[in-house]
Order: structure tokens, then sequence, then C-alpha cells
């Protein structure tokens, strides 16, 4: 097989003068012409054997250059169903995110090797993978059920995207030596919580929603592969009326992931499990003092990890770092209303979010609502908000005060969420029933409407106390009718 290539010394000047996709094309009409009465599989093969040979390996350090990607090209078109297809294509993405990879004497498993980790991956001769084992640095290898998964369902990009996840872990300054003991790190934290989660599951098995909302550490899924401990913290009240009216709907609530990360400052994390058990007199977790024997100087830290960044309110930030000890940062700053309008609906510009935030939801056997999102207060940093998509910690005894941090925020932002649609109101519309939301500090909402039966405003003022606590007072004109309800019936109603 011959490719019309110059020397590697010259192949920026190529790709100057011929753009990348033309030359991706040409080859790849060359593939067809010479090989049209060959099956894929062969010419894959050839492709490959074209790559291990002098000028393929001076290639192989351009990960786009455009042999490669017509390689990659021509693994992604061949159906993955027999065994020399899947070692390829096992082989071909863990190249592409930077790890090695061999077969192994009977050309039945495939081997990825990285500094801190290997996986080996057995394949049947009809092409279905019969088992997937990883072992970490120092351990036993043991089945790793994500990525059997995965491969078995020829899901390639998720395999992927745990591939880069397992490769995250480690993503720490220093040596092979560091990442080891962050790693011990790690699982020393993962150890505690998840004893503290099977001790307060244990007051009410099987009860997924009171370990969610009650739980000291919420909804506990292990880690598996390269997909972090996860932490499902709050499900709205709506989402749970879901689920009981549609059972086996797929219905989920806010959720974080556990992890660690690298730091330009060293912190002392534990290389042992330290919780001890509840309190007697408080029923609160115990933990065991963090000596010199129990823990580790390390550049690194524990983390809450967001799948979507996440608007937090600077007074819940201050609160949070005042917990940990460490700061927040922020992808973004902006006052709160406009950070979640803006998230929530994609469709409009942060710039909209600001000057008309109003949208219209339709309600059953209902006139539309139009509702208006604003923010009042004399204290601007009060209701000024940041997009978060890591919260640092150093200790598992700041996991459950954090998460009841994050659970006040979610029940105060799912109650915003639930006034923003994704029709926006452009025209005056007299056909509706119109509120003005506005946001107050210390997590008061206000709700500014027409007395339906009278002809002045009435507001009813709702304080966010916590994630299982709200305060509702109704105020109306006073030559209007009284309102067939009672502060504690609308509190029924939002709870």
């Amino acid at each position: 097989m011959e490719f019309s290539l110059l020397p590697a010394q010259r192949e920026s000047e190529v790709t100057r003068l011929v753009p990348v996709k033309h030359l991706e094309k040409s080859l790849l009409e060359k593939l067809r012409l010479k090989y049209s009465q060959k099956p894929w599989n062969e010419t894959i093969k050839l492709t490959r054997l074209c790559l291990d040979k002098p000028v393929g390996n001076a290639l192989k350090c351009s990960l786009y250059h455009p042999v490669l990607r017509c390689k990659n090209m021509l693994q992604e078109a061949l159906k993955a169903k027999s065994l020399s297809v899947i070692l390829s294509r096992i082989e071909c993405i863990s190249k592409q995110k930077g790890l090695d990879s061999h077969l192994g004497p009977n050309e039945k498993i495939c081997y990825i090797t990285s500094e801190m980790f290997y996986i080996e991956v057995q394949v049947k001769k009809n092409g279905n993978v019969s088992s997937v084992k990883l072992a970490h640095h120092g351990e036993t290898p043991v089945v790793c059920n994500e990525l059997l998964q995965f491969l078995r369902a020829k899901d390639f990009k998720a395999f992927g995207r745990s591939l880069e996840g397992l490769l995250l872990l480690y993503n720490i300054p220093g040596n092979s030596e560091i990442k080891a003991k962050v790693y011990i790190a790690l699982r020393s934290l993962e150890a505690d919580l998840s004893a503290m989660f099977n001790l307060y599951s244990s007051k009410k098995p099987n009860d997924k929603e009171f370990a969610i909302l009650h739980g000291q550490v919420g909804y506990l899924s292990p880690r598996c592969g390269g997909t972090p401990m996860g932490i499902e913290y709050y499900i709205s009240p709506c989402v749970l009326l879901e689920e009981k009216l549609k059972p086996g709907s797929l219905v989920g609530g806010y959720k974080a992931y556990l992890s660690i990360m690298g730091s330009n400052n060293w912190f002392l994390l534990p290389n042992s499990p330290l919780f001890s058990g509840l309190q007697q007199d408080s029923n609160m977790p115990s933990f065991s003092v963090l000596t010199e024997e129990c823990s580790m100087d390390l550049p690194a830290c524990f983390c809450f990890m967001f799948t979507d960044p996440l608007p937090l309110l600077l007074p819940f930030v201050q609160k949070i770092q005042c917990i940990t000890g460490l700061p927040v940062a922020g992808i973004k700053q902006a006052p709160f209303h406009e950070l979640i309008t803006h998230l929530e609906n994609s469709c409009c510009t942060t710039d909209e979010a600001s000057t008309d935030a109003q949208f219209i939801l339709s309600i059953p056997d209902c006139r539309d609502h139009c509702y208006a999102i604003t923010s009042v207060t004399d204290n601007k940093e009060a209701l000024m908000g940041i997009l978060v998509d890591k919260i640092p910690f150093t200790h598992p005894s700041q996991v459950p005060p954090t998460l009841e941090v994050l659970r006040h925020q979610a029940a105060y932002s799912t109650l915003i969420n639930s006034c923003i649609s994704s029709t926006r109101k452009t025209k005056e519309c007299t056909d509706m029933t119109h509120f003005e939301i506005s946001l107050q500090k210390n997590c008061r909402i206000g709700i500014s409407f027409q007395n339906p039966s009278g002809v002045g405003l009435s507001c009813v003022a709702v304080d966010v106390l916590s994630s299982r606590q709200l305060k509702c007072i109704l105020y109306k004109d006073a030559v209007d009718p009284s309102f067939p309800c009672n502060n504690e019936f609308i509190v029924k109603v939002l709870q």
C-alpha cells in the first residue's frame, strides 16, 4: 500500500497549502480505488501496517494528521462484529486518549496501560466482549461493569469518556508516588461516605427519596470505571409526583460527583477512613482526629463536580467557604435571576435575561400565566450569583453541611425555575394572568398579581427557610374581598 507522503518535516507546509478535508478525501478515494475488490477489514489492516512504518511513526505524534484521521474514519465505518475489528477499535480509542495498548499473545486480549492503571479486555472469536478488568496502582484487577457494558453495547464514545474519567483521577502534579497517595486519599473519602450512607439508610431501607432529601450524604452511587462517586442530594416535589403518577419514568434530581483535583497548594488529606459512628447526644457523624499517622500532605484536594455549571447565590458561596476553608472559584458572576434565566432558557441571551425576563406558561384548564422575573434589594451582593463547576474541600466531615447548603439553594432555584419556560413574551397579551416575581434578600420571593375578586394588587411573600421548610404570607388590599385560602394552605400547595 503506497501513500504519497512528504517527509515529516514538511508536514506543516503541506497542511498550509492543502486543506485537511481535501487531503482526507483524496486519501479515502485512493483507498477505495485501489482496494475496491477487497473487504474493509483487510484495508484497515494495511492502513495500520503503513502507520507502523518509519513515516507512519513520525505521524503518530500528530493526532489530527489527515492519515490518522483517515484511519479513524475507516475504523468507525466498520461494523464492530468481529474479533479483529473490536480489538482494533479499542486500540484506536486508547491511543486517541493518550494511553498505550497492545494485544496479548493469543490476540484475543487487549491491554490498555498507563502509569497508574491498566485495563484488560477479553474478546471472544465472534467479537463479543466477555470480560473487562481494571486495576489501579497496587490493586488486584477486578471486573469493571461500566466498561464491560459500554463495549458490549458497542458504545465506543462512552467507553472513551470513561477512559478520560480514569485519566482525570491522576491529573495531579507530581510523580507516580504522589499520584498513588492521592488515589489512596480518594478511596478513604469514598469509604467514609459509604459507611455514613449505609448507616443512615438502615433507618429507612430501600427509601431512595428519604436518602436524597434527608440523608447526611444524600443518595450515593459508587465510583465505577471512569465515572466518579455520585451524590443525588435534592429532588423537587413535582419530580416526585411524576414518579408516583408514572412509575418507571426516568426522572432525577440535583446531582454532584465526588472526585479529587490537583492544586498549587498542599493540603492534609486522610490516608485511611475517619468515620467512627454517630454522636450519642446529637446523632451527628463523628470522625477520628486527623493526625500525622492517618494523613498525608498532598498537592490536591477533594471536590464536588457538577455536570452542568451550578448557579449559587453569593451568600451560599460564603457559607460553603466557611465550612471548607477554601475559596470557591466561579466561571461567571451576574445577578442571580439572570444566571438562572439564561441557563433554564438557552434560547435567550444574557442581555434578554436582564431586560425582558418574561415567560408564558400554559396551565391545563386555566388561562395562560405570564411571569416577569426581577430582583429587588438595596444590597446587590445579596442577590448576586456565580456559576460553579467545582467546590473544593479536604475532610469528609465537610460533606454533610455543604450538602445542606446545596439543598437549600436547590429548593430556592426550583421555585424560580417553575416560572421559566421556553416561550417568551413578545407582545402585550391581555388574555393572561400576569405575575411579577421579585427576588429579594435572604431567599425571599415576592409574587405580585391582581386580586381575581377585587381591583387591587395582592402579594405572596415566600421565604425559603431551608430545603424542607417554607413560610408564606399573603398580603392584599383592605378593600378587596378575602381569599378562600390562608397562609398554611399556600405553604401546603408550594410544598
